[in-house]
């Protein structure tokens, strides 16, 4: 299987166009994986572009392709699905984000949950963010995604509660009455965000504005997941259920 790589700066392109990838995105390919000339890549743009190409120049810093025929568009995946990942110690929080993005979800949205031990504070909130793009972005070239999910700015409780005033929102909670097998979903559902609590759970008072806010506690079972899966196990379930799968 080809290799993907991102180069965000091209739109479409027609057989024998060629598009020079540069900085990091190069650096990794040439030194880390040892991309060669000759060998044949597909070209992302993250926006939904997808080509097939072939390398014809590697350097240490940069290297070339060649389009071996005209790069095709893919639409926004739909329904959309945003994981709501609270954050988590022991890097639980990350591997949640990694797998979630390879299954599909097509947003992120970290959550400081009232029972989240790790803190995002100060500097910290703009690196670990940065740090969960770059998980996701790397996740996404790893399923060979056309489409590079998001990673947005961080909320706490009452913000996340606000933006549940529209769309449909579960909530994984092991002692909800609701199993998720018994939801009814459909294709036209404009679009899903799933939340996830942290180690210690979601708190009572937390569950209950999400509820008052509109949204739906669900469980997957009567197994209890670890916060590292309970996220990518609910979002291959909910993309079956969807349709996407």
């Amino acid at each position: 299987m080809a290799h993907a790589y991102l180069a965000e700066h091209w739109d479409r392109l027609a057989a024998g166009d060629r598009v020079e990838v540069v900085g990091d995105e190069a650096r990794h390919a040439v030194k880390a994986a040892r991309l060669r000339v000759g060998e044949r890549i597909v070209l992302l743009n993250g926006r939904g572009g997808r080509a097939e190409a072939e390398v014809v120049e590697a350097s240490p810093s940069a290297f070339l392709v060649r389009a071996v025929e005209d790069s095709e568009t893919e639409p926004a995946p739909a329904p959309g699905v945003t994981l709501v990942q609270a954050l988590a110690k022991g890097g639980r929080d990350e591997m949640a984000v990694q797998a979630a993005v390879e299954l599909g979800a097509e947003a992120i949205l970290p959550w400081q949950a009232q029972r989240s031990i790790t803190r995002w504070q100060g500097e910290k909130r703009d690196k670990q963010r940065a740090r969960w793009q770059t998980i996701a972005r790397e996740a996404a070239k790893q399923a060979i995604r056309a489409h590079l999910p998001r990673v947005e700015e961080p909320v706490d409780s009452g913000s996340l509660a606000e933006r549940m005033a529209t769309g449909r929102w579960l909530v994984l909670e092991p002692s909800a009455e609701t199993v998720f097998g018994e939801l009814e979903l459909a294709p036209e559902e404009p679009a899903v965000g799933l939340v996830v609590g942290p180690e210690g759970g979601i708190a009572q008072a937390e569950l209950e504005r999400f509820r008052e806010a509109g949204a739906t506690p669900v469980r997957l079972g009567r197994n209890v997941l670890r916060t590292s899966t309970a996220g990518p196990a609910a979002m291959a379930a909910l993309l079956t259920r969807l349709g996407r799968w």
